[in-house]
């Protein structure tokens, strides 16, 4: 299957009648010489197919160019201003809506967008329609039930968390040497002021040495079990 895309039809959908779409967010951006500038959009990917095939949602193409701006300087690096990726979560809601979809769960793969919370907040003022997901206790819960070995302090960009989930989903994207990358940098006080270039010269934050599929599978196991949580709210379980 693959990883990035629904191969769903008009059809498919009708007879799935489905009230909760699951969206994945993901980003543009390098993650070092060995891993694809696609990574974010294929983890929240991984995650919302697992969750939409678990539950029978309406699964949608992932969104692949995000808030990435502490990335600018890298090579490969494409973003979008928060204004945009608002603006078109919006467009989205408002479509689903109009379609007859009333829930959706965002999958959001990219620690840097933060905007996401205003959106989900502003969309709930009315009742719970709208989910973020992950939160930081279900990764939480993730980092525990697969026992990794860093802290999510230091396993913050294209570290093990990342890489054990791309082994698992997708291992094809994961080049020979990713291994080597190790960089820590647990403190990062002037992030937003400084980008990733501030703390990283190869472009990593962790440590991708200890990714296994094993620990992606147990970290995909974790976030579905998760998910369920915020998928009975949305329904007004």
């Amino acid at each position: 299957m693959d990883p990035l895309i629904t191969a769903a039809t008009s059809a498919d959908e009708r007879r799935r009648g489905a009230r909760i779409a699951v969206l994945p967010v993901g980003s543009f951006e390098q993650h070092g010489d060995h891993l694809p500038l696609t990574t974010d959009t294929v983890v929240a990917s991984l995650i919302a197919q697992r969750i939409a095939a678990d539950h029978d949602l309406f699964l949608l193409p992932p969104i692949t160019m995000s808030c990435s701006h502490e990335h600018a300087h890298l090579s490969g690096t494409v973003s979008i201003s928060a204004a945009t990726l608002y603006a078109v979560i919006n467009d989205i809601w408002k479509s689903l809506q109009a379609s007859g979809v009333h829930g959706l769960l965002i999958v959001n793969g990219h620690g840097g967008n933060y905007v996401l919370s205003n959106v989900v907040q502003e969309a709930n003022t009315g009742g719970p329609h709208v989910a973020l997901f992950p939160v930081r206790e279900d990764w939480h819960r993730a980092r525990e039930a697969a026992a990794l070995e860093s802290t999510g302090a230091e396993d913050m960009h294209g570290g093990e968390l990342e890489v054990s989930l791309l082994l698992h989903g997708a291992p094809y994207l994961v080049r020979e040497g990713v291994e080597d990358d190790d960089h820590a940098a647990p403190e990062r006080p002037h992030l937003l002021t400084l980008g990733m270039g501030g703390y990283t010269q190869n472009g990593i934050i962790g440590r991708p040495s200890l990714g296994t599929a094993e620990k992606g599978q147990a970290l995909l196991d974790s976030l579905a079990k998760s998910a369920a949580e915020h998928l009975s709210l949305l329904r007004g379980d």
